[in-house]
């Protein structure tokens, strides 16, 4: 039997269902504080931790968003395009949005991606965020034996409808890092490194986009030109992305990936493995 619009379940079905997802991003701000509030009051997250320096939001006990002080101004157009945060159902969509409308949270575009409907915005230091529910898998369009996608109006009145009415809680238990979105400076040397050095799956090709993906996900890892064809390497310290987690599923997925890792000029400390793309977007790899 497939799992309802409502089964927190379905997360896991989809997004984690793979032998490699998305798990925490760490982001380098200027203003911990400020953004803490904004993770916790704006988007609903819960502090799993909190210095001065520092803080670790998520749910569940899952850090799904670090923040870390001694952002440096960027000097490349390359780096984070947006988080994109994954929500249980379409209702946790709508309540959701309910509370965004409510508490006067600023909304920068909504979509449908037939496989998903997402809800877009930016944090007050302007890194990218979605909001966004999956559809199950069954319902994804295909095209040529291949999972279809597109951008299309998502109506918010009618999601709007749907939701419960009462004051917002936060995040709901099950919600998790669903992928992340990356500004590169080029994307065949993207699909030449995501897919042919760490070996995810190219699904889907926009025009100046890739998205690829580990177990049949429509997409764990997106990378477009679109604001930043032709950038340069990130220099360390950059504000934005910092670091992004993959996790592996079982040690046998752990063990293929740090070999990939380490191919690729990576290091190795036995517990997590570290590697950077081309344009020195930082992955984490755990278990």
């Amino acid at each position: 039997m497939l799992a309802t619009d409502n089964a927190p379940s379905q997360v896991h079905l989809e997004a984690h269902d793979a032998p490699y997802h998305i798990g925490a991003v760490s982001l380098r701000v200027r203003d911990v504080a400020r953004l803490t509030a904004f993770y916790r009051d704006a988007i609903g997250l819960k502090v799993l931790s909190l210095r001065p320096d520092k803080a670790v939001l998520g749910i569940d006990r899952e850090p799904l968003v670090t923040l870390e002080a001694g952002a440096q101004p960027p000097s490349s157009k390359a780096g984070l395009f947006h988080i994109a945060i994954l929500l249980p159902s379409r209702h946790d969509l709508a309540n959701w949005l309910a509370h965004a409308a409510q508490s006067g949270v600023r909304l920068e575009g909504a979509s449908d991606h037939l496989v998903s409907e997402a809800i877009y915005l930016s944090d007050p230091e302007g890194n990218g965020i979605e909001i966004y529910r999956d559809r199950r898998r069954p319902e994804w369009p295909r095209r040529d034996g291949a999972v279809a996608m597109a951008t299309e109006r998502l109506d918010l009145d009618a999601l709007l409808s749907e939701a419960d009415g009462k004051p917002y809680p936060g995040m709901p238990a099950g919600t998790r890092m669903g992928h992340i979105h990356l500004r590169v400076g080029d994307t065949d040397q993207a699909d030449a490194f995501y897919r042919d050095v760490l070996g995810f799956d190219l699904m889907v090709r926009y025009p100046g986009a890739s998205f690829l993906a580990s177990g049949g996900y429509h997409h764990h890892i997106g990378a477009n030109i679109w604001q930043s064809r032709g950038a340069a390497r990130r220099q360390d310290g950059e504000a934005g992305l910092a670091s992004f987690e993959l996790v592996a599923r079982d040690d046998e997925a752990f063990a293929a990936m740090r070999q990939r890792f380490l191919a690729a000029g990576g290091s190795n400390d036995g517990e997590t493995a570290e590697v950077a793309d081309p344009w020195n977007n930082r992955l984490v790899l755990r278990r």
